[in-house]
């Protein structure tokens, strides 16, 4: 019988692709990892690894092991959901991760449903960027999340997770006051012109290796220039208080873009970024996890249909 714990570590080296990288990640040894997956080979009969320079590789059939891997997990998530559905009432901890306008935003009626509806789930949010979020539910450190792409920035499915749409939101093109060829009409106007009026201007942009920070560029760089990125700063009240003060221009999505300093004007853009609901394979039934994504739902539609983002009067 081949062992769960083992086939996780044959898992994630298929996707970090050394032994030390997994040994860092899960708090192991790499001598331990090493060991683990040697006694994986032996319960599997065939070769499952093989050097390449110093690097370790997957065979054939290690490829193929990892591969299977995924749905055996996604199984006993299945199980353990079905387990916790026979249970009376739910209790425990729910460990839920978002980035910080959604944390501003979406969560706190999300929360407070929760905790009404549920008093003996044990809520706990961490703030993270949608890059981590992965991660951090494939080794267990989040139960569900929330995670976004741009139009610039799509992102690659993950095969041990599920996502469901969630909402989408307009992005704007914030600038200090009135600006060249802007005007009052609310129609998204092409994002390339728009963008290129303020090629000469400083940029606001996210931390390097964030989403938006990368979709800033990908944005400007499919305009026609690269931004001159002046300040980085990833809470999106903060971006439009150094817009408001003449530091630059940015890119905000709608939910980070509600109740602008009266000064800065958003001129809307036709790119989208898109959020959704992420969890582990195998968990959708699991009743914490399906009582928060309805809760969630809940309070982004009604967020979303009850605070528009305030644009200011352009021009």
């Amino acid at each position: 019988m081949l062992d769960v714990r083992k086939l996780r570590l044959l898992r994630e080296l298929a996707r970090r692709g050394t032994i030390a990288a997994v040994a860092d990640a899960l708090a192991y040894t790499p001598s331990a990892v090493s060991q683990q997956l040697a006694a994986l080979e032996r319960e599997a009969g065939v070769p499952l690894l093989e050097r390449a320079g110093r690097r370790v590789a997957l065979t054939p059939a290690g490829a193929t092991l990892a591969q299977h891997t995924e749905g055996v997990l996604a199984l006993l998530e299945q199980a353990s959901a079905a387990l916790a559905a026979t249970r009376a009432g739910l209790v425990g901890p729910l460990r839920i991760g978002a980035f910080p306008t959604a944390v501003r935003t979406i969560l706190p009626p999300a929360l407070v449903a929760l905790g009404h509806d549920h008093p003996g789930l044990e809520l706990r949010v961490t703030e993270l960027d949608p890059a981590a979020v992965p991660e951090a539910l494939r080794d267990g450190r989040l139960d569900i999340a929330l995670v976004h792409d741009y139009d610039y920035v799509p992102t690659e499915p993950d095969p041990g997770l599920d996502t469901e749409p969630l909402i989408e939101e307009t992005i704007y093109l914030a600038s200090a006051g009135a600006h060249p060829g802007a005007d009052a009409d609310p129609i998204p106007r092409a994002a390339g012109e728009a963008l290129r009026i303020h090629r000469e201007a400083p940029w606001i942009v996210g931390t390097p290796e964030t989403l938006c920070h990368t979709m800033a560029i990908r944005a400007c760089q499919a305009a026609g220039f690269t931004p001159r990125v002046r300040h980085h700063a990833d809470d999106f009240t903060t971006v439009l208080a150094l817009v408001a003060a003449g530091q630059g221009v940015a890119l905000v999505p709608e939910l980070g873009a509600i109740d602008p300093p009266a000064n800065v004007t958003l001129t809307p853009l036709p790119s989208r970024r898109r959020t959704r609901i992420a969890y582990r394979k195998g968990t959708r039934r699991h009743p914490a996890i399906s009582a928060c994504i309805s809760a969630i739902q809940t309070s982004a539609h009604t967020r979303q249909n009850s605070h528009p983002a305030k644009r200011p009067p352009a021009g």
